[in-house]
């Protein structure tokens, strides 16, 4: 089965079995609800010898989630998961709607200018506010891009081809 990332397991908050969890999902409320099944994983490059569990609280603070699983009731049952990858199943992905993506298509995918111009690859996704920020690698002694998820930047997403097509604003690019 196929897993898809959607959080880090940073620390442990106080001795009841919580959790804060880095999010790196566009549905954070969808994936981090009560009841929500998830997998945690040591390595995150691989999708085996996860730990399948079940979110039994879940509050939001300050861009963290705050979880406890069922059955981990204590800071000893959850400190040996700190560092840890969160991962839902496949199953658990829904549509999306056209013009909409989900982070592990996008990250990847390479990076040209709408007059031809390759920029390199996108190689993380920062949600920092309003849009999201798409952070593109360049070649050997250049530094990274960062691209607003925004109209005027973004023109064309193409899956099958591996391609985004960019307008770059000015200052986009040192």
């Amino acid at each position: 089965m196929e897993y898809y990332r959607i959080g880090t397991l940073v620390n442990t908050h106080g001795i009841r079995g919580e959790v804060k969890v880095v999010v790196i999902t566009d549905f954070p409320e969808q994936r981090f609800k009560v009841g929500q099944s998830v997998t945690l994983f040591k390595d995150p490059t691989t999708n085996t010898n996860g730990v399948p569990l079940v979110i039994s609280k879940a509050r939001q603070q300050k861009g963290l989630f705050f979880l406890t699983f069922k059955g981990l009731d204590n800071i000893n049952d959850v400190e040996q998961y700190k560092g840890w990858t969160i991962k839902i199943a496949e199953d658990a992905l829904h549509a999306l709607p056209a013009g909409e993506y989900y982070y592990y298509q996008i990250i990847g995918l390479k990076v040209v200018t709408v007059d031809g111009q390759e920029l390199g690859t996108i190689k993380e996704i920062l949600s920092p506010g309003a849009n999201d920020v798409w952070v593109v690698q360049r070649g050997l002694g250049q530094s990274d891009v960062l691209l607003p998820k925004i109209p005027q930047v973004i023109k064309q997403v193409d899956l099958e081809a591996g391609v985004v097509t960019v307008e770059l604003m000015e200052g986009l690019i040192d």
